[in-house]
C-alpha cells in the first residue's frame, strides 16, 4: 500500500507554454510513473555499514526496461544506504523517503574512474582521470531525483583530507552529475558533505533544481553547491546552500578546451535562494567560462556569513563572455566583499593557452541592494587589454562595518551607477554608459535593454 501511495506521489517533468516570466515560471505538470520497486526488493541493507551498490545497479537496470512504458521509480525506504558510484537512467524517477540517507562510500575502490570532461583538457585538480560521481546520469531524459527531504551524503571528509594533503591520484568525486541530458528535475533532498561539487549539470539543457537544502562545513576546500556548466535552461529556485567554497557558480570551460568545445551556459533563472560561502563567493561567474555564460537572471537572494557576495571571475587567455546578467533585489549580512570582477583569476590547465584570448565582460545589472556588516563595498578588476564594460550599479546601499575610506576599488572597467551608497569610484559614474546598461523591468522578466 506505502508504495501504491509513493507511486501516485512520484513524478516527472513536463513543459508547457513557451513564454513565462522567467524559467523559473513554466509550468511543470506532475504526472505519476506506472511502474515501481523498492530498493530492498534487490537485497539492499540499510544499517550504514552494508555496501549497496550492486544492489542499486541491478535495481535501476531492471527499471530501465520500463522507460518505453512511461517510466519507473527506484523507492528508498528510511535506513543508511551506502554505496559507491551508480548511473541513473532515462523516465526515472528516484525517491527518497524521509529518513533514507544514500552515503557515499569512504573507500575510493568503490568510486569508478572515467575520463575527464572534454571542456575541462586535461582535468581540474589533478590532470588525468577523476572519480566519477556518486549518482550519474548520461545522455539521460527525463530523469527526477526528489522525495520527502531524503539525504545523499557524500562523507567526504576523507576526500577533503586527501586533497589537502596532496595524496589524491584522481581529481575529486561529485555527488549528484548529469552530463549531456535534458529535462532534470531535482527537488526536496538535503545534500551533505560533498567531495567536491554537490550538483552538476554539464553539457544539459532544462534543468530544475528547487527546494533542496545543501551543505559542507566551513573548513571543506573547494565544495560547490550548484554548478550549472555548458548547460542551458536552467532554474534554480527556493534552496538554502551554505558551501566551503562556492555556493552557485555558473561555468563553461576551461581555455583553449572550452573554447574549442563551445558551449555556454545561457538562460538561466536563480530565485529565492539563501546562499553561504565559507571562502568563495555566494553566487560566482566563472572563472572557467571560456565558452561563454549569459543571459542570466537572479532575483531575490539572501547572502549571509561570505567572503565574496556575487563575483565575475576570469582571466587572460579564457577566451568567451560574461554578458547580460540582471541582478536584483538582494539582501547581505556580514560580506567581506559585495561585489567583485576580477580579471586575473584562477590557473591555466597547461601551457597550451592562448594569451591573447581575452575574455568579454559586459552588460552586468545589480539593482535594489541593500548590505549589512559589509566590509567592502566592490573590487572591479578589469583587464588592460580588454576592459569590463557597462557595469551598471542601481539602488544600493550598503552599510560598510571599515573605518577605510577606499570602499571601491576599479581598474579597467567602465559603467554607471544611480542611488548607490558609498559612492562608487568614478569608473563607474559614466553617464555615457547608462544607454547600454540592462534592466529587469521587462514584464517577461528578462533583461532589457534600457
Amino acid at each position: 500500500v506505502a508504495l501504491l501511495l509513493l507511486l501516485a506521489l512520484c513524478n516527472a517533468i513536463k513543459i508547457h507554454g513557451e513564454e513565462s516570466n522567467g524559467l523559473c515560471d513554466v509550468n511543470l505538470t506532475l504526472r505519476s510513473r506506472p511502474h515501481s520497486v523498492s530498493i530492498l526488493e534487490f537485497g539492499a541493507v540499510g544499517d550504514g555499514k552494508t555496501l549497496n551498490t550492486i544492489a542499486f545497479q541491478n535495481a535501476i537496470f531492471y527499471l530501465k526496461s520500463f522507460a518505453d512504458k512511461g517510466g519507473a521509480q527506484l523507492y528508498v525506504p528510511p535506513g543508511r544506504w551506502l554505496t559507491g558510484s551508480f548511473n541513473l537512467t532515462s523516465h526515472l524517477t528516484l525517491f527518497l523517503e524521509k529518513g533514507a540517507v544514500i552515503l557515499g562510500s569512504q573507500d575510493p575502490s568503490h568510486w569508478d574512474i572515467v575520463e575527464p570532461l572534454p571542456s575541462y583538457g586535461p582535468g581540474t585538480e589533478l590532470p588525468g582521470k577523476r572519480y566519477r560521481s556518486l549518482v550519474n546520469g548520461y545522455m539521460l531524459r527525463d530523469v527526477v531525483i526528489t522525495g520527502d527531504n531524503g539525504t545523499i551524503d557524500g562523507q567526504g571528509s576523507v576526500w577533503w583530507e586527501w586533497f589537502t594533503s596532496h595524496s589524491l591520484n584522481y581529481s575529486c568525486p561529485h555527488l549528484v552529475e548529469f552530463v549531456s541530458s535534458e529535462s532534470i528535475l531535482v527537488s526536496n533532498i538535503t545534500f551533505l558533505n560533498a567531495p567536491a561539487y554537490n550538483m552538476h549539470p554539464v553539457y544539459c539543457s532544462h534543468v530544475h533544481i528547487h527546494h533542496i537544502t545543501v551543505y559542507a562545513p566551513p573548513g571543506s576546500p573547494y565544495t560547490v553547491g550548484i554548478v550549472p556548466d555548458s548547460s542551458d535552461n536552467v532554474c534554480i529556485e527556493d534552496c538554502s546552500i551554505s558551501m566551503g567554497h562556492d555556493a552557485i557558480a555558473l561555468k563553461s570551460g576551461w581555455d583553449e578546451y572550452g573554447i574549442a568545445y563551445g558551449r555556454p551556459t545561457a538562460n538561466v533563472h536563480i530565485r529565492r535562494v539563501q546562499l553561504q560561502s565559507f571562502s568563495g563567493s555566494s553566487l560566482a561567474f566563472g572563472s572557467q567560462m571560456s565558452g561563454g555564460i549569459s543571459d542570466v537572471q537572479v532575483q531575490q537572494l539572501h547572502l549571509y556569513d561570505s567572503l565574496t557576495g556575487i563575483e565575475f571571475r576570469t582571466t587572460k587567455g579564457r577566451g568567451g563572455y560574461i554578458k547580460e546578467i540582471a541582478i536584483s533585489d538582494v539582501d547581505m549580512l556580514n560580506i567581506k566583499t559585495a561585489f567583485g570582477a576580477n580579471g586575473h583569476f584562477g590557473s591555466h590547465p597547461d601551457d597550451k593557452f592562448d594569451p591573447d584570448a581575452l575574455p568579454l565582460v559586459a552588460k552586468i545589472t545589480i539593482q535594489n541592494i541593500i548590505g549589512t556588516n559589509i566590509s567592502m563595498a566592490g573590487n572591479f578588476t578589469g583587464i588592460e587589454e580588454s576592459p569590463f564594460t557597462s557595469i551598471c550599479l542601481s539602488n544600493v546601499s550598503l552599510s560598510i562595518n571599515s573605518a577605510s575610506s577606499s570602499h571601491w576599488q576599479c581598474s579597467y572597467v567602465s559603467g554607471f551607477s544611480e542611488s548607490v551608497f558609498p559612492e562608487p569610484c568614478s569608473e563607474l559614474n559614466n553617464p555615457d554608459a547608462s544607454s547600454s546598461c540592462f534592466s529587469l523591468l521587462k514584464p517577461n522578466g528578462r533583461a532589457a535593454v534600457l
